[in-house]
């Protein structure tokens, strides 16, 4: 009988089943990443500068009288690097030989959550420093629909760029849906605009005066209490460079019987605009599901 091994035709398919899914996955599975900017690092390049042009005042003139006053660009700039990030699966001649199809979507399911998991928390970490760090909202406040709406209005008198968008822990949005009775009703129309539906649609919750509310699980209590940081902020306030997408490179490892599959990106995140945005303090412990009123 012939001696069964892994054949380079199994590998391939495993590891396109893997990537593919794996892309897909974590394209799909972090929604701040679906709200900020993108940039493209060119190649060659090792940093990006992104400028940013000041506020100029207009005045009124009198006829016959010169103008005097010059206004200044008020440029300043934000330096944007990139870094490596990456994971390893190992495949075993006996698994790829046993090839079975919804074994490698699960694998590439799990690589593709790892790398979604990583790239949304780096930009939920960048939240708590919006504004100055200065928060709305506190520990204990729940985001109920008149806390919802004063946010918006902050962002429209602070004069955010639109898209705006909030995002938050699913618990908090929990609170605004069940106190404003508009899950999927009232909220509805004019829904998901500014923003990619396909990448969006799993993470939407309500839309409030122009501004999409959109829940994220990555977000993580505070120490020692049942809040969460979420953010309101204009796309423009914050930013994803990338120097190349995701990669994938395989090399055989002949003692362990095995191929090591390496997928690597190389990508930062960074604020662009600290008045474009700011973080938001709600509680995200878990909603009752047992009240009779």
């Amino acid at each position: 009988m012939a001696t069964q091994t892994a054949t380079t035709g199994n590998l391939e398919d495993a590891q396109a089943i893997l990537l593919s899914t794996a892309r897909y996955t974590a394209e799909h599975n972090m929604p701040v990443a679906g709200l900020v900017e993108h940039f493209k690092l060119a190649k060659g390049s090792k940093q990006l500068t992104v400028p940013k042009v000041g506020q100029m005042d207009a005045e009124g003139l009198v006829d016959g009288v010169d103008l005097i006053n010059s206004q200044g660009i008020g440029l300043t700039t934000t330096d944007l690097t990139t870094a490596e990030v990456g994971l390893k699966v190992i495949l075993t001649y006996k698994l790829i030989n046993q090839f079975n199809e919804d074994v490698f979507k699960m694998i590439g399911r799990q690589m593709g959550d790892a790398e979604a998991r990583y790239k949304d928390e780096a930009l939920i970490a960048l939240f708590s420093a919006l504004n100055g760090g200065t928060v709305l909202g506190a520990d204990g406040i729940k985001l109920y629909l008149s806390n919802a709406a004063a946010i918006v209005t902050y962002a429209t008198a602070q004069k955010f760029p639109t898209p705006v968008s909030v995002v938050h822990h699913p618990n908090a949005l929990g609170f605004l849906s069940r106190n404003s009775q508009g899950i999927g009703t009232t909220y509805w129309s004019g829904w998901m605009e500014g923003v990619s539906e396909e990448l969006m649609r799993n993470f939407w919750d309500i839309r409030i005066n122009g501004v999409n509310f959109f829940h994220d699980g990555n977000i993580a209590k505070e120490s020692g209490v049942d809040s969460g940081i979420g953010a309101v902020f204009s796309k423009s306030a914050l930013c994803i460079i990338e120097g190349w997408a995701p990669l994938t490179e395989t090399e055989k490892d002949i003692s362990l019987r095995a191929h090591e599959v390496v997928i690597t990106s190389d990508y930062g995140v960074f604020e662009l605009d600290d008045g474009y945005g700011a973080p938001l303090q709600n509680e995200i412990g878990t909603l009752s599901t047992s009240e009779t009123s």
